[in-house]
């Protein structure tokens, strides 16, 4: 194994972490912010009142994405176990 080679297996682990969770992470966000304006323009300041909609949101895209995130994920398990053999050498 050459060095090289770590750091690029390391940068797609790094790639397919940040690809698998930019969804939800993202809905977390816009949802946060929306929450936020919310807040700002009523001027309620109840701090539970952020996190029901940004779990309820995470939830839904959950249940959305996860079929892509599985295939996504399985494509990518799949790639390193059949390269074992190519790794090894």
């Amino acid at each position: 194994m050459t060095p090289e080679f770590v750091i690029g297996f390391g940068r797609q682990a790094i790639e397919i972490t940040l690809l698998l969770s930019l969804p939800l992470l993202g809905l977390g966000l816009v949802v946060g912010l929306a929450v936020s304006i919310f807040q700002a323009t009523t001027q309620i300041q109840e701090m539970t009142l952020t996190f029901i909609p940004k779990i309820l949101a995470i939830l839904a895209a959950l249940i959305i994405f996860s079929p892509w995130m599985l295939e996504k994920l399985i494509t990518y398990t799949r790639t390193i176990i059949v390269n074992i053999p190519t790794y090894v050498r």
